[in-house]
This record gives C-alpha cells, sequence and structure tokens, in this order.
C-alpha cells in the first residue's frame, strides 16, 4: 500500500484537479490572494509554482498552511516594459494582499531585461505569462491558477499534476537550468523529506545528495 501523502500520484487527471481545487481552497492565504488579485484585473495575470505545489505537499503531509513558502509568486503580461510600470503594479498588489507570505510580482514582458544577468544565460523575449510557466526549472514547479468572476479555478499545467502529487521533482530541459533545478531541489527536500530528486539529465543518479542549498 503507498504512502497516504501519495495517495492521488497515478490518479486520473481530473481526479488531480479536483484534489488541487479542492487544497486551494482550504488554504486561507491562497484565497484571500487570489481574490484580491482578481479584483486588481491584471493583464493575463497567474499565480504560479511554489505556493501551489507546496500547498498540496503540506495538505498531504499534514503541515501547516503556507508551510516552506517564502512567497506567493504572480505572474502577468504588460507590453509596457519600463520598470516604472512594473513599480505601480508591485506597489498595488502590495496594498491590495497585506500579510504573509509576501506576494512578489513580475512582469513577464520584461523577464528578457534582467534575465542574463540574474541566471547567467540569455532569453529570447516572451510572449505570454502561460510561456513562462512551461519554462520553469523544473516541470513539477510548472502550475499556475487564477480565480475567474464566476469563483471558478482556471489551471494552467503544461506538463500535468503528477508529479506534483508523486512528489517528485523532474527537470524540465527547455531551458539550460540545471543548476536551477538542482538548488531548488536540495532546499524543498530539507523541508519535505518525502520529495523525489531526480537529476538533470548526464548527472548522477540518486543524488539525495542535493540536500542542503538555497533557493527561492
Amino acid at each position: 500500500m503507498s504512502a497516504p501523502h501519495l495517495r492521488y500520484a497515478g490518479a486520473p487527471h481530473d481526479r488531480q484537479v479536483r484534489a488541487l481545487e479542492e487544497i486551494t481552497r482550504a488554504s486561507p492565504r491562497l484565497m484571500q490572494v487570489l481574490v484580491a488579485l482578481r479584483g486588481l484585473d491584471l493583464p493575463d495575470w497567474w499565480i504560479v509554482s511554489g505556493a501551489i505545489y507546496n500547498s498540496v505537499w503540506n495538505a498531504l503531509t499534514g503541515r501547516a498552511d503556507m508551510y516552506g513558502v517564502k512567497d506567493i509568486d504572480l505572474f502577468y503580461f504588460d507590453p509596457d516594459t519600463s520598470f516604472e510600470a512594473e513599480d505601480r503594479v508591485i506597489g498595488r498588489v502590495s496594498a491590495a494582499t497585506p500579510g504573509a507570505p509576501p506576494v512578489e510580482t513580475r512582469n513577464q514582458a520584461r523577464v528578457h531585461l534582467w534575465f542574463e544577468a540574474h541566471f547567467g544565460h540569455a532569453r529570447a523575449p516572451l510572449a505570454s505569462s502561460v510561456e513562462a510557466i512551461g519554462h520553469f526549472a523544473s516541470r513539477t514547479h510548472a502550475v499556475a491558477l487564477r480565480l475567474e468572476a464566476d469563483d471558478s479555478l482556471s489551471l494552467h499545467a503544461p506538463y500535468g499534476l503528477d508529479d506534483i502529487f508523486s512528489f517528485r521533482l523532474v527537470p524540465n530541459t527547455a531551458m539550460p537550468s540545471r543548476e536551477t533545478h538542482t538548488a531548488k531541489a536540495a532546499r524543498q527536500q530539507a523541508l519535505w523529506p518525502e520529495l523525489e530528486f531526480v537529476p538533470w539529465p548526464g548527472d548522477v543518479p540518486a543524488q539525495k545528495s542535493a540536500q542542503k542549498g538555497d533557493q527561492r
């Protein structure tokens, strides 16, 4: 019999979607932020990555809501790529979402302007927030939610949800992100030891060695 935290591993996609929605709606902080962001009506906005999959891991392992979540990542897409425009949106989001963890806001239309300095390699301009979600260093992390006007949740998960529900960190070779994948896994395995780390292609398998490191 599989461990209780793996009860949705390998389940049909629609069952995993329902489980994700139930977990999201049970999180006071996630719902507070989703409702507030819906009110701001930013272009092509999504809550992405850690706050979502961390919430799944916390719920299925009996940990507290928002355990291990440093911030709630917000993507939006505005063709105005000026720093000043993004800074105004950051201020609006911060005012609308008081509390912890904070919301980290990034205009995906201007990512290419700072990406190389931060990650060490250039990238082409993105066409949408959805495109950016498919480029996370781990396929497991590629998940996004948005609360719609009718209170339904829209989901974008280009690689599905099974890696999340299987507690499996799988690399995404769409970008040269080996170091980021390994560093993120190190931090996450320290917080959620139930996680299985799948190394970057060509690396030595079974790197439970990626234990102590830093990541956002």
